[in-house]
Formats: C-alpha cells, structure tokens, sequence
C-alpha cells in the first residue's frame, strides 16, 4: 500500500483533496469578510440550506421525518435575524420558529408526531442558533479578524488532531463513538491550536498570547466535543457521512460539525477578552 492510502485510509478522508477544499472555503469566507461582512451572513444563511436536507435526509434513515424546506426558511431567517438585530433577533425568530414548526406538524397528523417535531427543534438548536453566533461574531467592525481567529482556533484544533492522530493515534477517545479519534490526535490538537492562536490572537488583536491560549484551549473542548456528536448522530442515524457535496470531507455537516459546537463559545470568549 502507497503512503498516500495509508494516510488516507488512517485519516478516514482524502488528504490532498480534502486540503484543497478546506483553502477552498477558506478563502470564500475570507473574501466575503474583506468585501463587505454582510455578505458573510448571507453566505452562512445559504450554507444552512444543505446543512438542513443532509440533517432531515440522515434523519429519516432513523425514521425521524423532517420538512427541509421549511426548516431551511426558518434557519435563514434565524441566521440573518442574528445579523440585523443580535441576541434580539435570535430570542424573535427562534419564539416565532418554534410554533410554527410544531403547528406545521400538525399537517402530518398524530402519527410519530412527538419523534418528527422533537427532530425538527433539534435541526434548529443544532444548525442555525449556533450559526447565528458565528455571523454576529461578524458584526463588529473587526468582525472580520473574530470570525478568522474563531475559524483558524478550529480549523489549528482539526488539524493537529488529524496529523496527531494519523502518525501517533493508539489510545481511542471515545471507541463506541469515533474509534479514530485518539488521545494522541487530542495532544495534537491542543499543541498546534494553542500556540497558532496565541500568536494570531497578539497579531489581530495586540493581546497578551494567553487570551489566545484560553480561545484555544475552548475551541479544542468544544471542537473534539462537536466532532463526537456528529460522530455519534451518524450511527445512530446509521450513516457514514452526512452528505458528498464536499470531496474530501463528506458533506456540509462534516465540515461544520465543530465550528457549530464552538461558535457560541467563541462568540462569549472573544466578546469577553477583546
């Protein structure tokens, strides 16, 4: 076997194509930052879109029936809510959303109703709600350089867990969960995230390297945390990934499952520190 299926094979993804689509977002999301931040929200609202079929499509291979067009309506709305009217704007459309998600059930009939409008209240708390802290993250005049550090604290966290992992991994983190995910790909995360956003964070900010360390440090918890969710959603939703849009990556939702987790705690640690 070639060093390039083994990496791939141990790593559970192609390397170089999933490399290539990474940057590829990346710099999406970097050139909606530099030319106008309300292109920014609007592109985290569109994102949703595939984030709520591949959701209610894995849903129903579990026999939780979902709308994802409504869904879809409601989590833009949410999102950009967020970016008009901050904390506001979320407590609104979430109090709006959430009777009209359950009435919407109602067409459906008794039948599994309980199961079908729980699944939809969790897509909402799952996908746009926390979405929606990441485009106020946005919203600040330095919003672009909050939305970097919270990306580039995740995206340092993946991959020093990847690489750890791959090269080093012996010691499952959670086996009945994510059997490659290791104890030695968390040291990993914890060494290249700690140190890059330290010094991103004194280079954006002109901060002290440990408010850095502390973002870091939250975005590994948290970023491991909503990895192991996703992981544990996909069996019992008893597939291996969410979607194919992303080469690489799977789909959306494998892309985003820890930046999800992590955006509300970046969102509170930034506010705070800067």
């Amino acid at each position: 076997m070639s060093v390039h299926k083994s990496l791939a094979a141990r790593a559970g993804r192609n390397v170089p194509v999933a490399t290539v689509i990474g940057l590829s977002l990346v710099a999406l999301i970097v050139a909606t930052l530099s030319f106008n931040r309300v292109f920014f929200a609007i592109l985290v609202a569109i994102v949703m879109i595939p984030s709520v079929i591949e959701f209610a499509r894995g849903s129903a291979s579990n026999g939780v029936h979902l709308d994802p067009i409504l869904l879809s309506v409601v989590s833009i709305a949410i999102v950009l809510a967020a970016w008009s009217d901050g904390f506001e704007g979320i407590a609104v459309a979430v109090a709006v959303s959430t009777p009209v998600v359950l009435i919407s059930r109602l067409r459906k009939g008794s039948e599994n109703f309980l199961a079908n409008a729980t699944g939809s209240l969790f897509a909402l708390l799952y996908l746009p709600i926390p979405a929606a802290f990441a485009v106020m993250l946005a919203h600040p005049s330095d919003g672009r350089a909050r939305v970097m550090i919270f990306i580039a604290a995740v995206s340092l966290s993946d991959t020093g867990g990847l690489i750890a992992g791959v090269l080093f991994g012996k010691h499952p983190l959670a086996l009945r969960i994510s059997p490659k995910k290791t104890w030695e790909g968390v040291l990993g995360s914890f060494i290249l995230s700690t140190v890059g956003t330290s010094i991103l964070f004194g280079i954006w900010f002109n901060q002290v390297w440990w408010h850095g360390a502390i973002l870091a440090l939250v975005a590994i918890v948290a970023g491991t945390s909503g990895d192991l969710i996703e992981s544990a959603l996909k069996r019992d939703m008893g597939v291996k990934d969410m979607g194919k849009a992303l080469p690489g990556h799977g789909g959306f939702l494998d892309r985003l499952d820890s930046l999800l987790i992590t955006a509300p705690f970046a969102f509170l640690i930034i506010r705070l520190l800067v």
